[in-house]
This record gives C-alpha cells, sequence and structure tokens, in this order.
C-alpha cells in the first residue's frame, strides 16, 4: 500500500483557492458587538442605494451605522432611527395631503348632500391612513411575523383602551348612513345644571358631535350618547317648529277683542308663519286672569326661539295698551274670622291710632 499524505490545512491568515475573502464591518460605539442583521430592513436597503451615490455619503452613513443598540436579535442604530423618522414623516405628510385633496373632490361634487359628503370623507379618510401605515410598514420592511409574540395583548390592551374611540367612530358613521342626525339640524340638549336648551349641530366629527347654542357656547357629546340615548331633534322630517306664548288678560276686559289681537300681534311678527296660521287657545280661567296661549310657528329655529316669543309679546303689549285691554295684576281676598280675639286685635290697633293723634 501507498501511504498518502493529507492535504495541509489552510493558514488562517492566507484565504483559500477559489474562495472569496468575506469582509466583515465593524461598527464603532455601543453597538460593536452586535448581531450584523439590522432591525428594521427598509434602512439596509436605504443604505445600500445611498451608498453607491457617494463615498462621502457611505463614510457618513457607516459612521451613523455604527452607534447604536441590540433589543434581542435586532440592532438599531442611529441610520435605522433616521430612516424610521423619515418614513413616519413622508408617510404622515402623505396621508394628511391625499386626504386633503380628497375632501376637496368630495365637496365639489354637487350631488351629494352635506350627510352624504361626511360619510364619504370618513370613510376614505378611514381608508387612506390604514393605506398610508401599511405603506410605512412595507417601506421599513417590517417582519409582521416578529410582532406576533404581542399581537394578543398589544391588541387586548388597544382594544380596551381605544373601545370608546372606535364605538364612537362608528356611531358618527351610522348617524351620518341613516340621517337622523345630520349638519344644521336644532336638537334639544341639557345643560351641565340640567336645564334644557337647543342648539344647531355645526358638524359631526370622528369622537363626538359638535353644537353651538343660542348663546354660542358648543357643547361637544360623543356620538355614541346620541345613538343610544333619546334625541329631540327639531328638523328631522321638518324644520318648522311651535312656539307657544302665555297670555293673561283681566277679566272686566273683553275677550274677543283680546283674541284678535292676539292674532295680530303673532301675524306681524316677520318669522312667523302664514301657513300654519297662528291661533290662540283659552287655556284656562286662572285667579286673576283669563289665560291664553299663542301659537305660532317658524322655519328657522336655528334662529333662536326665544327672540320671537319676545317680539310676539312686545306687539302685543301696544295693542293691549292702544285698546284698553288691561293685563291684571294677582288679586286676593282675604277673609277675617270675626271672634272675640278678632274684636280685641281691632280695639288695640284703634286705640294705638287714637293715641297717636
Amino acid at each position: 500500500m501507498t501511504a498518502t499524505a493529507d492535504p495541509p490545512l489552510p493558514s488562517a491568515s492566507a484565504p483559500s483557492e477559489g474562495l472569496d475573502p468575506v469582509p466583515v464591518v465593524r461598527g464603532v460605539g455601543p453597538g460593536a458587538d452586535a448581531p450584523a442583521g439590522d432591525g428594521v430592513a427598509g434602512a439596509d436597503a436605504l443604505r445600500e442605494a445611498v451608498d453607491s451615490s457617494s463615498p462621502g455619503i457611505a463614510e457618513l452613513t457607516d459612521w451613523l451605522d455604527g452607534i447604536g443598540f441590540t433589543i434581542a436579535d435586532h440592532r438599531f442604530s442611529l441610520w435605522t432611527l433616521l430612516v424610521v423618522v423619515m418614513v413616519i414623516v413622508g408617510v404622515y405628510l402623505f396621508a394628511r395631503i391625499t386626504t386633503s385633496l380628497v375632501k376637496t373632490g368630495v365637496r365639489r361634487a354637487t350631488k351629494l348632500d352635506v350627510s352624504q359628503r361626511l360619510l364619504v370623507e370618513k370613510l376614505l379618510t378611514v381608508g387612506i391612513w390604514a393605506l398610508a401605515l401599511m405603506i410605512g410598514i412595507d417601506l421599513l420592511g417590517i417582519d409582521l411575523t416578529a410582532l406576533a409574540v404581542f399581537s394578543g395583548a398589544f391588541g387586548l390592551a388597544i382594544g380596551f383602551g381605544l373601545q370608546k374611540t372606535f364605538g364612537n367612530l362608528i356611531a358618527g358613521i351610522i348617524l351620518l348612513m341613516d340621517k337622523s342626525i345630520k349638519p344644521g339640524d336644532v336638537i334639544a340638549i341639557a345643560d351641565q345644571a340640567g336645564n334644557e336648551t337647543f342648539g344647531q349641530i355645526r358638524r359631526i366629527g370622528i369622537r363626538a358631535v359638535s353644537i353651538t347654542t343660542r348663546d354660542e357656547r358648543e357643547y361637544l357629546i360623543p356620538n355614541e350618547n346620541l345613538m343610544i340615548n333619546q334625541v329631540e331633534n327639531w328638523s328631522y322630517s321638518s324644520k318648522n317648529v311651535r312656539i307657544q306664548v302665555p297670555v293673561g288678560i283681566g277679566y272686566a276686559c273683553d275677550q274677543k277683542l283680546a283674541q284678535k289681537l292676539m292674532l295680530e300681534a303673532a301675524i306681524s311678527c316677520p318669522r312667523t308663519l302664514e301657513n300654519p296660521a297662528p291661533s290662540v287657545w283659552l287655556t284656562e280661567y286662572g285667579e286673576s286672569s283669563v289665560n291664553y296661549t299663542i301659537h305660532c310657528w317658524i322655519s328657522d329655529p336655528e334662529m333662536g326661539v326665544g327672540n320671537v316669543r319676545s317680539d310676539v309679546l312686545m306687539r302685543l303689549w301696544d295693542l293691549l295698551a292702544e285698546n284698553g285691554i288691561e293685563i291684571p295684576y294677582p288679586q286676593r281676598d282675604i277673609n277675617l274670622r270675626d271672634n272675640a280675639q278678632f274684636q280685641q286685635l281691632v280695639a288695640a290697633i284703634a286705640q294705638r291710632v287714637e293715641s297717636g293723634r
């Protein structure tokens, strides 16, 4: 047998024949001993594209990439963070500009009413932001499977934290779809003291409905509250609103003439409607007066209700004064029982009066 010698092992200092040397890039700073894999794949791709453009830029990116930190098996450098910030800003600007252009285009669509325009704007806005989020994830090269470990707990936390937000978003979309409440409607609301007032809906936002009262107070009511609570909408099927004006007339006055003057005062008010026509109802025989209620209708409740009532009363005041019709003061008849104590009181009062003369 002929013995053959084993081939010599390649030297550690010299590369083997037929094999290319593998370059080793070592970073500078805290991340020097970190794994070579970057935390964001999109940053690596952008770095390769930038490095090929200029040697000077390549040195800068190498320096930025050399400073970083490691989380688990992923390394994050200053270059990675810079790319993430640029992508977030770019995606945000893309979403804002696209949303603004889409809203402008929708508002120019004359065939859509206010509710339909708002509904389309909301749906497109949600879609654009969802698309922008997916574009950002794709540009950064984030592997969503890496988040699978945290997805359950993270999704549960987000679900509880944003439950009301998503509920109000869905409620706002439903309100716009069924048109039960829309911008421009006048609805009755309760203030902080519990007193009922009314206001006009200015806008339906993602979270709340903006309502402005006649004294320019703005209420922000969550969309969900308007879905689950009873709402008095003065403009749902018709904007006509009936106003009631109570009036008391003296018993000794001409009641027929007083009723005629009440109708004249209501009809002469500029904001009252001719159809339905104003009417006067006798409501009760009060202690001091015959009580009536003037009913008149308006079609613009957003312009105020109390000012119409005041206008009718002022016009009626002048008409009643011109025709000698009395608006009586409260009257009380006091009957005193005649007994011994009452006689003593009368005698004492008379004695005091005599002594004072």
